[in-house]
C-alpha cells in the first residue's frame, strides 16, 4: 500500500490538477491511500472539488500565509505601506511556522511514503516538514515564473514538473522533467453538435453566440464590474455565463438579482465546467496556468485579463508566451475601470471574424499536454518506490 500526502490551495489552479493527478494516480496503484491538505482560506472551494473526484479522500486544512510582493511597487514603497503590507507579512510569518510545527506532527501521525505538493502558499510548510522528516517530496511549477514557495521547497525536491520548458526554471535539470500543466482528461475541442447539445442544456437558444467570464474560484473584481456594467450591451447579441467567485457573489446578484435566457451568474462551479467552457464561443479568463491549459486542451478563442498585481507578475508572462504565438488576445485589466467597454469590443471583434477565431483555437491547441497527469503521477509513484 503506498500513501501519498498531495498538497495545493490558494486558488482553483492549484486544486484541480491535483484532481487530475490522483485520477492517474489510481489507474497506477488502485490501492493507494491518498490525503490532500489545504489552507483555510480555499477549503470550501476544495473540498468541493476533491468530493466531486473521491469523497472518501480526507481532506484537512493547514494554517499557512503568504509573503507579499508587489510587482508593480518598489520594495521601499511596500515597507510604507505598514497596515496593508508589512505587517500582514510579520502576521503570516508567524502562520507559516504555526502551520510548520502543524505538519510534523500530522507528518509523524501519518507518514507518507511521499508528499506531492502542486503549489500555492500553502506548501512551504507541508514541503519543509516533510523536508525535516525525509520524506520523499515531488513538486510541480506551473507557471513559467517560478514562485518563491517551489523556488524554496526546490533545493529539497526529489522531482520536478514543469508547466512550461525547463528553460524558465532555476531547477536542476537532472530531477526536473517539462510534463506540461495536468487538467483533466474530460478537456478536449467540443464538435458544433456538441456545443448546440449544451447549450440548450443550459437554458440557452443554440444558434447565438455563447461567452463564458471566469476570474477563477476566488474572483476578478474588474472583470466582473465591466460584465455587469457592459451586460446590456453584451446580451443584445450573445448569451453570457459569469462565474463571478465566491468572495463577490454577492455583490454581484445584488447587482444582477436574477437569470434571464441571455446571462446567467453562478458563484462557483464544481461540476459542469467543462461542458460550460466546451459549449463556450470565446471565454474570458485570468491567465492562471492552469486555466491557460484547459482552454487551450479545448481549442478555445480566449480573451486573457492577467492579474499583473501577482507576485512577479507572473500571470502577464504567461499571458506573454500565448499572446506572442496568437493563441490570445490579451486585455490590460487597468482599462476596464475607467472602459469597460474595452472588453465588449474585443469580444465583438471576435465574433466578427470567425475565421481568426478557428486561427486562434488551433494555435492554442498546439500548446497542450494532454499527457501531463499520467506523467505527473508515474513521477510520484517512482519516487515513492525509490523510497
Amino acid at each position: 500500500l503506498v500513501r501519498i500526502l498531495a498538497a495545493g490551495g490558494g486558488s482553483g489552479g492549484h486544486v484541480t490538477p491535483v484532481v487530475a493527478v490522483l485520477r492517474e494516480l489510481r489507474k497506477i496503484e488502485p490501492d493507494t491511500e491518498i490525503r490532500f491538505w489545504v489552507d483555510h482560506a480555499f477549503e470550501k472551494q476544495a473540498r468541493t472539488v476533491m468530493g466531486g473526484y473521491d469523497d472518501s479522500i480526507r481532506v484537512d486544512t493547514i494554517v499557512s500565509g503568504k509573503l507579499r510582493r508587489y510587482h508593480h511597487l518598489k520594495w521601499w514603497q511596500q515597507l510604507m505601506k505598514f497596515r496593508t503590507i508589512t505587517l500582514p507579512n510579520i502576521i503570516d510569518v508567524v502562520k507559516v511556522s504555526v502551520g510548520f510545527m502543524q505538519c510534523l506532527c500530522k507528518l509523524v501521525a501519518w507518514r507518507p511514503d511521499v508528499v506531492f505538493t502542486k503549489g500555492g502558499y500553502v506548501c512551504l510548510p507541508v514541503g519543509l516538514a516533510a523536508h525535516v522528516l525525509r520524506i520523499p517530496l515531488v513538486i510541480h511549477d506551473s507557471d513559467a515564473h517560478p514562485g518563491l514557495t517551489n523556488r524554496v521547497l526546490a533545493r529539497w525536491a526529489d522531482a520536478i514538473g514543469t508547466g512550461a520548458p525547463l528553460k524558465f526554471y532555476p531547477y536542476p535539470r537532472e530531477i526536473s522533467q517539462y510534463v506540461g500543466v495536468p487538467i483533466m482528461e474530460d478537456f478536449v475541442p467540443y464538435s458544433d453538435e456538441r456545443r448546440r447539445d449544451v447549450k440548450v442544456k443550459l437554458g440557452f437558444d443554440p444558434t447565438r453566440p455563447l461567452v463564458v467570464v471566469t476570474g477563477g474560484g476566488l474572483g476578478a473584481r474588474r472583470i466582473n464590474d465591466a460584465v455587469v456594467a457592459m451586460l446590456p450591451q453584451l446580451t443584445k447579441q450573445t448569451n453570457v455565463i459569469l462565474i463571478t467567485g465566491a468572495q463577490q457573489y454577492s455583490d454581484i446578484r445584488a447587482r444582477v438579482p436574477n437569470d434571464t435566457s441571455q446571462a446567467h451568474i453562478h458563484d462557483f462551479i464544481s461540476s459542469g465546467l467543462v461542458d460550460m467552457l466546451g459549449a463556450a464561443d470565446i471565454v474570458v479568463a485570468r491567465a492562471g496556468a492552469t486555466t491557460i491549459l484547459e482552454l487551450a486542451a479545448l481549442a478555445k478563442p480566449t480573451i486573457l485579463v492577467p492579474n499583473g498585481y501577482l507576485t512577479g507578475g507572473h500571470q502577464l508572462k504567461n499571458a506573454a508566451v500565448y499572446e506572442e504565438k496568437g493563441a490570445v488576445k490579451v486585455i490590460d485589466e487597468l482599462q476596464l475601470d475607467d472602459h469597460p467597454e474595452v472588453l465588449v469590443q474585443a469580444i465583438e471583434a471576435l465574433l466578427a471574424d470567425r475565421a481568426a477565431m478557428a486561427r486562434m483555437g488551433a494555435a492554442f491547441l498546439a500548446f497542450a499536454y494532454p499527457h501531463a497527469a499520467r506523467d505527473m503521477a508515474e513521477m510520484i509513484v517512482r519516487t515513492a518506490k525509490r523510497k
